[in-house]
């Protein structure tokens, strides 16, 4: 499982985002205890401002959750996306003079006020889930800084041993979409009824057999370290250039998807640490499925 850590680390000041991170972002407001909240499913084409619904058609999607406070009128979004945009959570910098491969990876929850609802409505969702109380909100929004200051890694791929649905997961992916279904489920567990429609997320699966545990940076890249296995993770990942536009990042994608394929070789960073995958057929696929809407853990009663 993806690890929680104590604390977010300080960026390192080489990691630079092309555009702002949350640049509106607010913090979350406390709302009255009696307000009666409406939550919304938002879901989009990622990157959709840029190229059109281009992504659309391979329906990899970008999910947020939308509130409205029946007492003020006010709208609110929230998403979980990556600091330094997903070519850093995905690829890492090698950079002159270190050994081991520099990750610019976080990931975190943005809140601001108003939901743009042109854009979720042009090619995407826009709608209402469920209810809840400005006490559950507000319950919610406690729950959102302890997972935002514990979870912190973006991860991209999902890896699995096959396209079976009972297949082993060896790695599951912590991106936009993992953080909607966390909340999803934080509110069902305080009460929420969510209404039975349809939900799918899109994942970018890896298949492999049984991972090879490598070890950490300093294990590996350290004065101590493997120089072979240092050259051969240094040489994978020689070809992704982390800071580059959305086109560049899909010409990246195919180069990995055909080192995979030759060489039936991946090297995955989870969790601070380095493993091998032994890749085998369809070696990567990007799927758009279901994933139920959650049902409490506690009892809850009526809509």
């Amino acid at each position: 499982p993806h690890r929680r850590f104590d604390y977010r680390p300080q960026t390192d000041p080489y990691c630079q985002a092309r555009y702002t991170f949350c640049p509106t972002g607010s913090a979350i407001p406390v709302m009255k205890e009696e307000d009666v909240i409406e939550v919304y499913r938002l879901q989009a084409p990622v990157w959709e401002f840029k190229y059109g619904d281009l992504l659309g058609h391979l329906k990899i999607m970008h999910d947020a959750v939308g509130f409205k406070s029946s007492l003020t009128g006010k709208n609110y979004t929230m998403e979980w996306y990556e600091l330094f945009q997903l070519g850093n959570c995905t690829f890492p910098h090698l950079r002159p003079g270190m050994d081991a491969p520099f990750w610019c990876n976080q990931g975190a929850a943005c809140f601001y006020e108003g939901i743009d609802d042109a854009h979720w409505k042009a090619n995407g969702t826009l709608v209402l889930v469920t209810t809840i109380s400005g006490s559950m909100f507000n319950k919610m929004a406690q729950w959102v800084k302890y997972d935002n200051e514990t979870g912190i890694y973006y991860e991209t791929w999902t890896v699995q041993a096959s396209p079976d649905k009972k297949s082993t997961l060896w790695f599951d992916s912590y991106e936009c979409s993992k953080f909607i279904l966390r909340t999803y489920q934080k509110l069902a567990d305080l009460g929420a009824v969510f209404k039975k429609i349809q939900t799918n997320y899109t994942s970018i699966i890896l298949f492999s057999g049984e991972p090879i545990y490598l070890g950490n940076e300093t294990s590996i890249f350290g004065p101590q370290g493997n120089k072979t296995l240092a050259a051969a993770i240094r040489d994978f990942y020689s070809p992704f250039k982390p800071h580059q536009s959305v086109r560049e990042f899909f010409v990246n994608l195919f180069k990995i998807i055909d080192r995979v394929i030759l060489n039936h070789q991946f090297y995955l960073f989870y969790n601070l640490e380095y493993w091998f995958l032994p890749m085998k057929s369809p070696y990567l696929k990007i799927i758009y499925e279901e994933v139920p809407l959650p049902v409490g853990s506690k009892a809850s009663f009526g809509l």
